[in-house]
């Protein structure tokens, strides 16, 4: 049986060898943070981790890929506080709070881009539940501060998701 043939022209059969090489070599980068992300803070897959206030492992998510790890470090600590399933379709509060870290994960500030400001309790509820998660998995791959924001989902209940990781709302 004939091979096929290679869809560059026969002469130049580098662009076709390079583009092979950069595709593993990106696999493998890709598997190699993923490994790593995976160390560093609890899969949850859906199922909250244990509890605990002990020291955090570092993250070495880059900037934009932080805020997961962030989240699942919240959720961690507030087991009991998560809303599990689908969120109802009319939620109590939604906000947007910005969060600077430290380099080694302290809360330096909070900067909120969208309080829920019929809901003062609620503001203060979540900050001071970003206050108490501190310190945060450290971001080793960022130099100095780290500043990520996510979306707090509030339910009447007093139980909350993150944007990040939601399980979304039911319809009506």
């Amino acid at each position: 049986m004939a091979e096929p043939t290679p869809s560059t022209p026969s002469s130049s059969p580098t662009p076709q060898r390079s583009g092979r090489s950069w595709l593993w070599r990106g696999l493998a980068a890709g598997v190699t943070a993923l490994m790593a992300a995976c160390g560093s803070v609890p899969h949850l897959g859906g199922k909250l981790g244990s509890g605990g206030g002990g020291p955090s492992a570092g993250s070495s998510a880059a900037s934009r890929e932080y805020r997961q790890d962030a989240a699942r470090h919240i959720y961690a600590r507030n087991q009991h506080r998560i809303y599990k399933g689908q969120l109802p379709p009319m939620l109590y509060a939604v906000g947007v709070l910005e969060v600077e870290l430290d380099r080694s994960g302290n809360v330096r500030r909070l900067r909120w881009l969208r309080a829920p400001s019929h809901a003062p309790e609620v503001v203060a509820d979540i900050e001071r539940t970003v206050r108490a998660a501190s310190p945060f998995p450290a971001p080793s791959r960022m130099s100095g501060k780290l500043t990520y924001t996510d979306t707090w989902l509030w339910d009447q209940s007093g139980r909350f998701q993150l944007d990040t990781l939601t399980e979304g709302q039911r319809g009506e």
